[in-house]
């Protein structure tokens, strides 16, 4: 029967006091908590099902209240998106919703909280691809790693990396209306797609990632992953899911 596998894990790193990254995987969600082992989840392939990471953000408040939020929400509507309308409309939601749980005009301690968020839908047909913010989703294949995301950052030096980012949900003291990015992608035979926090992106190499992908699968492919991430300092917050799809 086909089915979709997915192994994740999410970490606080090695130089943060808190976890702040938030996981969806269907209806199962992880909230600024911290995985020991990575966790692999088998689904049958048919009803959309979302697989989303959230990293709240950093030097605000309330990030991993903002993460929480939204992963939750994802998750809840996750069967009813069904197409990219559907799924613009639901991180347009999670955008007011983390403007209001914040206090909305009304400063409060958690006026300016905000998240990233960047994830899959899987269905039979396809796979739709969302983001705001810089958390990203990658596709890996025999050839490499494809970027199927769109990272919302200035332009810097090539080889260095930001924390800042253009656009996200919620992270003002007024509201700002997003433009998420939302694509469909046809899914290719033998094609695993990874989506993470940028504590897994900013400090491993891209070559290092594919090299992992290429040896291994599902959850020793996010536990490698992972552990990559800490060899390389683990600066911030790290979440990892890696997608896998059986359509035979």
């Amino acid at each position: 029967m086909p089915y979709v596998a997915v192994s994740a894990i999410s970490h606080p790193g090695l130089l943060r006091e808190r976890n702040e990254d938030s996981l969806a995987v269907g209806p199962w969600t992880l909230c600024a908590t911290v995985t020991e082992n990575p966790q692999t989840l088998i689904f049958p392939l048919g009803t959309p099902l979302v697989v989303a990471v959230a990293d709240g953000l950093g030097g605000h408040p309330g990030g991993e209240v903002a993460s929480a939020l939204v992963v939750r929400r994802i998750a809840a509507l996750g069967p009813a998106l069904s197409s990219e309308v559907a799924v613009r409309d639901a991180l347009n939601l999670c955008n007011r919703a983390v403007f209001k749980a914040a206090g909305g005009d009304q400063a409060g301690e958690l006026a300016g909280m905000g998240t990233t968020v960047a994830g899959v839908v899987v269905r039979p047909d396809a796979l739709l691809v969302f983001n705001v913010g810089d958390s990203r989703v990658l596709a890996a294949s025999r050839d490499g790693l494809r970027q199927l995301s769109v990272d919302d950052s200035p332009p810097h030096p090539a080889g260095r990396t930001t924390s800042l980012v253009t656009q996200s949900l919620g992270g003002s003291l007024t509201y700002r209306a997003v433009v998420p990015h939302v694509t469909s992608e046809t899914m290719a035979p033998g094609e695993r797609y990874l989506i993470c926090s940028d504590g897994l992106t900013d400090p491993v190499a891209t070559d290092v990632l594919e090299e992992i992908l290429r040896e291994h699968d599902d959850g020793r492919a996010a536990f490698e992953l992972w552990k990559a991430a800490i060899e390389a300092g683990g600066p911030d917050n790290i979440t990892v899911a890696v997608v896998r799809v059986e359509q035979e």
